[in-house]
């Protein structure tokens, strides 16, 4: 029994370095989320595709290292692996370009995928805006979800909003509300929860039927909400000099801390929250110290 499993993008992230030269780091939102679980004593595990080349097998002995059971990352050697290139501002701040017509990641297919991992886990996790842009690997993502909610996992979702990456917004609004409406757990940006159209966090408890949102708000902190419970909780001041990473590192140490709860989402109050919150936020605040996503997850052991 796996603790989380995700469905997803592992790719290359290419990080400027203070001379100008492009540095590889190993990225996808979904692996960051799943190292930073692992090294906060998460059982994980990753299911993706990845280029039979040297970035993938480079991100296969990577995502082993961190403790992530890679048994269903297939490797291709008709795609190549995706890459992303990071361009960050003054703040820290990010965004992306992308090298991916096709990647490896969108040919994912559901006759690739082993069920009985989905089946085996507490917590499935993917996110949006690069697993529900294209078949096959879509139409593969919403069968392993609707496999998930069937074996009565939680599911976890993130829209991950890459604007770039969508020929039309009006069909990436529609997938992602697709993936907020199937999910137990949304963890999302306030640029996201405005896209999506609607103006509060409870708003995906309403309308959507998501039991746990959490919205983080970069150097400002993070909301949490329930159907009974909601909290403010604020992030530690940090010199940031790279968010890569920062909120697929929020989400997974979140993760980790309700799983060690052990109780039902709808039990959590305020309290509750705010413990999530509070590591979560720290951690992910702490990540940004350093440039590189699975590289800044930082120690849970001196948060």
């Amino acid at each position: 029994m796996y603790d989380i499993v995700a469905i997803g993008e592992l790719l290359i992230d290419f990080t400027p370095s203070e001379d100008g030269s492009l540095i590889p780091n190993p990225g996808g939102a979904p692996c960051n989320y799943l190292a930073a679980a692992s090294k906060c004593g998460a059982k994980t595990a990753f299911i993706g595709k990845v280029g039979d080349d040297a970035f993938g097998r480079m991100l296969r002995e990577v995502m082993k290292q961190q403790r992530v059971d890679v048994s269903g990352l297939v490797m291709d050697e008709r795609y190549f692996t995706t890459l992303a290139f990071v361009h960050i501002a003054p703040d820290g701040d990010r965004s992306f370009s992308f090298a991916r017509k096709p990647g490896a990641d969108m040919m994912l297919e559901a006759s690739e995928i082993d069920m009985s991992v989905v089946t085996g886990t507490r917590v499935l996790h993917y996110c949006g805006s690069l697993s529900l842009t294209d078949d096959p690997c879509r139409s593969a993502v919403k069968a392993v979800v609707l496999e998930a909610q069937k074996a009565g996992c939680i599911v976890s979702f993130d829209p991950n909003l890459r604007e770039p990456l969508w020929k039309d917004l009006a069909d990436a609004k529609r997938e992602l509300l697709w993936g907020v409406s199937h999910a137990d757990i949304v963890k999302l940006s306030e640029k996201e929860l405005e896209f999506l159209g609607f103006s509060e966090p409870e708003d995906l408890i309403r309308e959507c039927g998501a039991k746990l949102v959490l919205l983080t708000m970069g150097p400002a902190g993070a909301y949490l909400c329930t159907e009974n419970a909601s909290c403010r909780v604020f992030a530690p001041p940090v010199e940031a000099i790279d968010t890569t990473g920062a909120g697929d590192i929020f989400g997974g140490c979140a993760m980790v801390e309700f799983l060690a709860m052990d109780k039902p989402i709808e039990k959590l109050d305020e309290f509750d929250l705010m413990s999530i919150g509070s590591f979560a936020c720290a951690m992910a605040s702490y990540s940004t110290e350093k440039k590189g996503g699975i590289p800044s997850i930082p120690d849970p052991r001196i948060i």
